[in-house]
């Protein structure tokens, strides 16, 4: 497990820059070179040719998501890219079918990805608290970001054939976003990357 492929989703848009989804995968990027990994980069505000996007996911053991969160979506340019992208990969190393059979077309949905043994790891900032996750009586009704939000976002890839790797989520990173939680931040990540990276590289290499 040495390919990573890296997509920073932080759109450039309305009154976001995208600045700190930029550096996120910056942080990444620091972190995973200096364990020697091999990484490629995409940005999503880029122009790109959906064919070659489609290789960089067959290149890679790894493919690690960066966005902020967008009324409760994805942004609309990390959604048009992902759907560009896999469906350049139709029959092409992401995915062959739903997985089901005419025979019995009830079950096996979901099945048909290409991409099975590789993993995806993944970030998303957020104007929310993490405490609208997890009080009682806030606003995600005591749902996690991947158990509720992302919970789409989980079975995409799964349907690609991928495992989940990790998660990180950054909060209210808009009326809080104070220099000495960003600098918090950055250690909180850099530390869980490394060792989430490096358990899975145990596993590998055992």
């Amino acid at each position: 497990m040495q390919k990573i492929f890296v997509i920073n989703g932080g759109q450039t848009f309305a009154h976001s820059g995208g600045t700190f989804n930029k550096t996120i995968t910056n942080w990444t990027k620091d972190v995973l070179e200096n364990e020697n990994f091999e990484i490629r980069i995409s940005n999503v505000n880029d122009e790109f040719d959906a064919a070659e996007e489609a290789e960089n996911f067959k290149w890679a053991d790894v493919v690690v998501y960066h966005f902020p969160v967008w009324w409760f979506q994805v942004p609309n340019r990390l959604k048009f890219y992902i759907d560009e992208v896999f469906t350049a990969g139709h029959n092409n190393g992401i995915y062959k079918s739903d997985g089901r059979s005419r025979v019995n077309p009830a079950i096996n949905y979901g099945t048909g990805g290409l991409m099975q043994g590789k993993k995806y790891f993944v970030t998303t900032s957020w104007n929310a608290p993490e405490t609208a996750f997890t009080l009682e009586g806030e606003f995600f009704n005591q749902h996690s970001v991947d158990e509720g939000v992302l919970f789409g976002f989980h079975r995409m890839n799964a349907f690609t054939g991928m495992s989940h790797l990790g998660s990180f989520h950054f909060h209210d990173m808009e009326k809080a976003a104070t220099q000495e939680r960003i600098d918090n931040y950055e250690i909180e990540y850099k530390n869980y990357l490394k060792n989430t990276f490096q358990s899975a590289k145990s596993e590998v290499l055992n």
